[in-house]
């Protein structure tokens, strides 16, 4: 089984944190979750929802809990996705500052070369946001930005978003049954 951290920050884009869990409850993951408090905050405004309404997470652990497994190496997690990812928390990531545990469990995957997915959510892109991008990237993260695909012709918005969550499932080795994938078109 693997063992997964599920990071949510206060970027808009909660609905992809939504659909990701919606997705783990069907797999055999094991799901830990960190949460910052504008995390919080977003995931109640857009979609009224509090942490303990993603079943998939077996335990979530406070932010400022430096203590959590997920603050050391030894303590064995297969990957990391940030869902959504702030342009603050991914400064900090790129930069190496462990201010909360998000931070924190993001360093411990680049040290210890497991993968760290970061769903960067915002636009446009500034130059500092394009420098930590490539910082992270350079120091082992994927940088997988809340952009939907179209070609699989979602329905509605929690479809969009369950295929952009399924893809960064892929990212971290999770194969997700009936992930609409790209086959070509005659043109």
């Amino acid at each position: 089984m693997k063992k997964i951290i599920l990071a949510v920050t206060g970027a808009s884009g909660s609905l992809y944190a939504v659909e990701f869990d919606k997705i783990m409850q069907d797999l055999d993951v094991e799901v830990h979750g960190i949460i910052s408090r504008a995390g919080e905050k977003v995931l109640q405004l857009e979609k009224s929802l509090v942490p303990a309404d993603l079943k998939s997470v077996k335990k979530w652990f406070s932010i400022d809990n430096f203590a959590a497994p997920m603050a050391s190496g030894s303590a064995g997690y297969d990957a990391m996705v940030v869902l959504p990812c702030s342009m603050g928390t991914l400064g900090a990531i790129a930069c190496g500052l462990s201010r909360n545990l998000i931070h924190r469990a993001a360093d411990v995957m680049m040290k210890e070369r497991r993968p760290l997915v970061l769903a960067v959510r915002e636009t446009p892109f500034n130059r500092n946001h394009l420098q930590n991008m490539l910082r992270a990237h350079e120091a082992g993260a994927v940088i997988c930005p809340a952009m939907p695909a179209f070609y699989q012709g979602p329905s509605d918005l929690e479809d969009m978003a369950r295929h952009f969550a399924g893809r960064v499932a892929a990212q971290i080795g999770v194969a997700v049954a009936g992930l609409h994938e790209w086959s070509g078109a005659d043109v």
